[in-house]
């Protein structure tokens, strides 16, 4: 049992182990001895027989706990040493995980504020109560975190788009809104509690607490999810800011009003944590391991300190926020959450993965997709026929070298051709079982020739596409969209997760490819449609900036408008602000554009305007200036050239 401290009571009464937080003074924020104890206790109690059930409560009326005590982190980080809070956030994390997996039921009573590191505590049992007094919020933007101790998984498993309402505006929820939320599950009058958590200590089944369950209050967030989802359903926190200024009702000015207070960067990185979290893949190992990426960062690169300055030492309310004008740039964002290498957070239900990985074709996307591999501590071996040197990966002279003894081999290639010639050579080089993915964009008929082969030899295949660009890969925030078995995918997720941001099973062998081919021709279609408006616009006298600020919040509203903008200046930055120096050249959509209407024609699919889309590429690049430019370049070009006579 851990020691006696008098922060904390740890003790078995009954059949229960029992934890109080003790220190009603400082709202039961928790330090770092406290957490530790904790874990302590539930290591001992996890194989105890005696022990039926965990109970969680804490003293005074105040608060559950309002959060982490940040004192020591910013003593420490003022200072010049980051050590401290990083190991900090990694043990703390580690209990939220253990908590949320634990084998025995785990019952919190929440009275009063829970916030912060109170969420990780409290909000990960299995059976969470709250009462008429309760006060639950993510507030950490307001001091330059973001939403941590894994309360990113319920903020991504909240209805519609309200997690990233909670997350980027701290808003506080009583207990409707907490049920409805996902953080809690009963509301039980708190003048019942003691009587419940004798009956407990007694040996009463926690199932006796749904029974004890009333009716909250009428909450507020189910009335507003209407608009929580119209105005928060953007990729970017810029989209977000965008809808919410153009729309003059008291719920907007209200949210922005609360958003005001809060760090811009971490506000970006709340939302695209949450977009990366959302979906099938789910976890809350996953959804701490992106968390400790921002907070590892934070007191270096981050608004933490400056955060905790306004809020807490010099308590003048106005910090001096990064991007105070709410204009965060992508690279800002990827920055923050890029995979941390041997740095990254270990939980100790994580086993070390000792998969040897080959990886053919180290170009511009594939050698920082094996970078990031290799920082994350597997052993990557690999082949290009140009480039000789990728840092942590060691380099072979073959693909066949590149593939011997390999768990997966990952390939990046040209086109299909190449890749059923490098299939031919890798596959008999690799173990029975192994798995071959894929991430070129290739044609349909390729992958599924490949898949075939690979089955014959007695191994898995998954083809899986990526979007993205050149940023993504070095980002690790590409989208996968694969096709294989089931089994396949599942070999090939935890490496998705270190490359990217997301990766959809489409299917089976040549799903993944049919979806990327699919969707690029969506893309290539309405980047050409953003360019001719933008041309139209200038003809017509429309200012380009509010040209933007209409479609963007309007049925216009599209990736190539909102997250790409084509046009100089306008929206967040882009290729156009670097001279359409290429984050997806226009060759490159014209390959894919190409494998469109193969895949068409092979079908009888009637595709005119992505026919049309792949003709216009095809003078850009072939009769033009468009070779080596971004895709997006085709803006310059419909200014230049007036209407056909």
């Amino acid at each position: 049992m851990a020691p006696e401290m008098t922060d904390i009571h740890i003790r078995t009464t009954g059949v229960a182990g029992r934890i109080t937080l003790a220190r009603p003074q400082a709202l039961n924020a928790l330090t770092y001895e406290m957490c530790l104890a904790i874990e302590a206790a539930l290591d001992q109690w996890r194989a105890d027989p005696g022990v039926a059930h965990i109970v969680i409560d804490a003293e005074g009326d105040r608060a559950f706990c309002a959060g982490g005590d940040i004192a020591e982190m910013y003593q420490t980080g003022t200072a010049g040493d980051f050590t401290y809070g990083r190991r900090f956030w990694a043990d703390e994390y580690r209990l939220n995980a253990k908590i949320f997996n634990y084998p025995k039921p785990v019952v919190s009573f929440l009275q009063g504020f829970t916030m912060g590191g109170g969420v990780g505590i409290g909000c990960h049992g299995s059976h969470r109560i709250v009462g008429q007094s309760s006060k639950i919020a993510m507030p950490e933007c307001g001091i330059g975190l973001i939403p941590d101790v894994g309360g990113s998984l319920m903020l991504a498993l909240a209805p519609g788009r309200l997690g990233e309402y909670l997350g980027t505006t701290g808003a506080r929820m009583a207990a409707a809104d907490a049920i409805y939320a996902g953080f809690a599950d009963h509301h039980i009058d708190e003048a019942t509690w003691p009587d419940l958590i004798r009956a407990l200590e007694g040996g009463a089944a926690c199932d006796t607490l749904a029974e004890a369950a009333t009716e909250p209050p009428t909450g507020a967030l189910s009335s507003r999810q209407a608009q929580i989802d119209q105005h928060f359903g953007g990729e970017q926190l810029g989209d977000i800011t965008n809808s919410l200024g153009h729309d003059e009702g008291s719920f907007a000015e209200d949210t922005l009003a609360l958003m005001a207070r809060n760090s811009p960067l971490s506000m970006a990185c709340t939302v695209e944590l949450i977009h990366r979290l959302r979906g099938p893949s789910l976890s809350i190992a996953k959804a701490l391991g992106l968390e400790y990426r921002f907070t590892y960062r934070a007191m270096e690169h981050g608004d933490f300190l400056e955060g905790i300055r306004a809020a807490i030492i010099d308590k003048d309310r106005s910090p001096k926020w990064q991007y105070p004008d709410l204009s965060v740039p992508a690279a800002s964002v990827s920055k923050m959450l890029m995979p941390l290498g041997e740095n990254a957070l270990v939980l100790e239900e994580t086993p070390v993965n000792a998969l040897k990985i080959g990886f053919v074709g180290l170009g511009n996307m594939g050698a920082p997709m094996a970078a990031n591999l290799a920082r994350a501590g597997y052993v990557v071996a690999g082949y290009d026929t140009v480039v000789k040197e990728v840092t942590g990966v060691q380099m072979a002279n073959t693909a066949a070298a590149a593939a011997e003894g390999a768990d997966v081999v990952l390939t990046m290639l040209p086109n299909g051709d190449i890749l059923r010639t490098v299939a031919a050579e890798v596959l008999p080089a690799m173990a029975s079982g192994a798995l071959l993915l894929d991430c070129s964009t290739v044609d349909v008929d390729s992958a599924r020739a490949v898949a075939a082969v690979a089955a014959d030899n007695g191994q898995i295949f998954v083809d899986a596409p990526v979007s993205g660009g050149i940023g993504g890969a070095a980002a690790g925030t590409l989208t996968f969209m694969a096709g294989g078995s089931e089994a396949a995918f599942a070999k090939a997720q935890p490496l998705f997760e270190i490359m990217g941001q997301k990766a959809v099973h489409c299917g089976a062998a040549g799903a993944g490819q049919a979806a990327k081919i699919c969707n690029n021709m969506i893309l290539g279609a309405t980047m050409i449609a953003t360019c001719e408006a933008f041309a139209l616009a200038d003809k017509l006298g429309l200012d380009r900036a509010r040209m933007f600020d209409v479609v963007s919040t309007s049925s216009g509203y599209s990736w190539s408008m909102n997250a790409y903008c084509p046009a100089p200046g306008v929206g967040p930055q882009s290729p156009a602000d670097n001279g359409y120096q290429p984050g997806f050249a226009a060759e490159l959509m014209l390959k894919d554009l190409r494998l469109s209407q193969q895949a068409a024609e092979a079908v009888g699919a009637d595709t005119p305007m992505g026919a049309q889309a792949m003709e216009l590429y095809r003078q850009f690049v072939e009769d033009e200036d468009g070779l080596g430019l971004d895709f997006s370049a085709m803006l310059p070009r419909f200014v230049k050239q007036g209407r056909p006579e």
